[in-house]
């Protein structure tokens, strides 16, 4: 499957311009099986907090059996939050990134999907969810992950390396082990923008640290310090 996908989307090639300004649309795979994807990222996250204890954790993957007994089974805590499917529905289908400028619908997604408490989470894992924004819509999500995490948390994020890619792909993330989690594909979607890693350090200037790997499969994961 993750090979079929990667021929799908192209290999990545240095120095090429960007992609052309994507659509609005989202195509879905049903019945798509599984796959095992080493993280180098996720074990940086879990080695973060491996010392501590009674952590409260946020997960942007939605309600996942798998995560959830991961992170009790390690003494945490976890907040399951389906952030893909709140943008979905806040943003609609046809105009998602059109009604990310609407000042009313923001406002009301806001509200509804980003209004945590400060300081009250010791580790985020935002997944790919990040690269589905606008960029006004996108700083002000970072900074609210910012004012909820407590410092010297941790944050997950996966994006997407190849520039040239038109629609790149969306996956249901669940952890297998402390390095390893079972992806399953879910459809493709167009980008807001290309993230390099000059443009990650910018999105995250905020944070002590922003560290970077760079996967086979076109994934860059970053691990960010709070």
């Amino acid at each position: 499957m993750l090979d079929r996908l990667k021929t799908l989307l192209g290999a990545p090639s240095p120095g090429t311009s960007p992609a052309l300004a994507p659509s609005s649309s989202s195509r879905r795979i049903v019945d798509a099986e599984p796959f095992r994807r080493q993280s180098n990222g996720l074990e940086q996250f879990f080695n973060g907090i491996r010392d501590r204890s009674s952590l409260n954790i946020i997960d942007f993957a939605g309600a996942s059996q798998a995560n959830v007994s991961f992170i009790t089974n390690m003494g945490h805590r976890i907040s399951s939050e389906n952030f893909m499917a709140s943008l979905e529905a806040a943003f609609g289908e046809h105009q998602f990134f059109e009604n990310q400028t609407n000042p009313q619908v923001v406002d009301g997604f806001l509200q509804e999907s980003l209004n945590f408490p400060a300081d009250h989470y010791d580790g985020a894992l935002v997944w790919d969810s990040l690269q589905f924004l606008t960029p006004h819509l996108l700083q002000i999500t970072v900074d609210r992950l910012y004012d909820t995490l407590r410092p010297d948390s941790y944050l997950l994020a996966f994006f997407h390396a190849n520039e040239k890619a038109r629609e790149i792909p969306m996956y249901h993330y669940r952890i297998h082990d402390h390095k390893t989690l079972m992806l399953t594909p879910r459809g493709f979607r167009a980008q807001a923008q290309f993230f390099n890693n000059r443009a990650l350090e910018k999105l995250f200037h905020r944070f002590q640290s922003v560290k970077f790997f760079l996967a086979r499969d076109n994934l860059r994961e970053v691990i960010v310090r709070r």
